[in-house]
């Protein structure tokens, strides 16, 4: 098994979840996972966001306002729905994987919520409609005003680990409130929340990095990340908060402060530019993490190599 750093779109077609797993493992800290839109104009329309996210330094792109059920992807043209997944896997040579969203109808609501289509929610048939589309892994998340709350991820959490079975991948947390009352600030995330993801079957836990949430501090985080640690799974620090359109200072400071939190994974959110992170800002991030090399070779590496 290679590390991820040293992974290529061939040694990405052979993956499942566990190979996934093992390469961002065998990395140490220098995995880079880009999300993007792909319902939207894509930031330059000649190509997708996702093969933007890719040619900037991505390792992983993760898309988000995915529809399962009606598969679009804004700059793939002339395309099946059926195929757009393992045709953009194609295009990106890089792992693919997606957004489900655990709604709370229950939960204490902290601003007027969105409704969700069934496709972009964690329901059973969502979730084997994404296996069959050919997603790499699954990220049971909330974007915001959706109402996803730390209770209804871990029941989603047991829901994709039944479906995608014991080599599927699965990552679960939140990057902020989602418009849950309670689970906001310093009270996004408690170690017992932790235990609960990742007894139920989460194999990276979705942690806020440090500076992007209020209260979450490189000690608080790393806190938090030496938790999922000693239990055996991996964390991802996210930058969810818009931030992803700061300036390069900013996601400069976020990247080593995550680096110094333990994170075995480095998310950077959507919401930079029309459906994804200023493309500069995805470079600036991978260099701090690991530096030109690696971010150059990811870069320039040919899809069929």
């Amino acid at each position: 098994m290679k590390r991820l750093l040293d992974c290529t779109a061939t040694d990405f077609e052979k993956m499942n979840g566990t190979d996934l797993k093992q390469a961002i493992l065998a990395s140490e800290g220098r995995t880079i996972v880009a999300e993007v839109i792909g319902s939207i104009t894509p930031y330059y329309p000649a190509v997708t966001n996702a093969e933007m996210a890719a040619a900037f330094g991505a390792d992983i792109i993760l898309l988000n306002y995915f529809d399962v059920f009606n598969p679009s992807m804004e700059g793939l043209k002339n395309v099946e729905p059926e195929t757009i997944v393992r045709t953009l896997k194609k295009l990106v040579g890089r792992p693919i994987g997606l957004n489900l969203e655990p709604v709370d109808l229950e939960a204490v609501q902290m601003e007027a919520l969105n409704k969700l289509p069934e496709g972009r929610l964690a329901t059973e048939r969502s979730l084997q409609r994404a296996k069959e589309l050919g997603f790499d892994f699954v990220c049971l998340t909330g974007n915001p005003k959706t109402g996803v709350s730390n209770t209804e991820i871990t029941k989603a959490i047991h829901r994709a680990r039944t479906i995608f079975g014991p080599e599927g991948l699965i990552i679960a947390g939140k990057m902020h409130s989602a418009g849950v009352a309670g689970e906001a600030g310093s009270s996004l995330m408690s170690s017992a929340t932790l235990h609960s993801f990742i007894e139920a079957g989460a194999d990276i836990i979705l942690i806020p990095s440090p500076g992007t949430v209020p209260g979450f501090t490189v000690e608080k985080t790393a806190i938090l990340v030496d938790i999922v640690h000693e239990k055996g799974a991996m964390a991802i620090l996210t930058m969810g908060t818009s931030q992803e359109g700061a300036d390069e200072a900013t996601i400069k400071q976020i990247a080593l402060n995550s680096k110094m939190a333990g994170a075995d994974l480095f998310h950077i959110g959507d919401a930079g530019a029309a459906g994804m992170a200023l493309p500069e800002n995805i470079t600036a991030y991978s260099i701090v993490v690991r530096g030109k090399r690696h971010t150059y070779v990811r870069m320039a590496s040919s899809v069929l190599r």
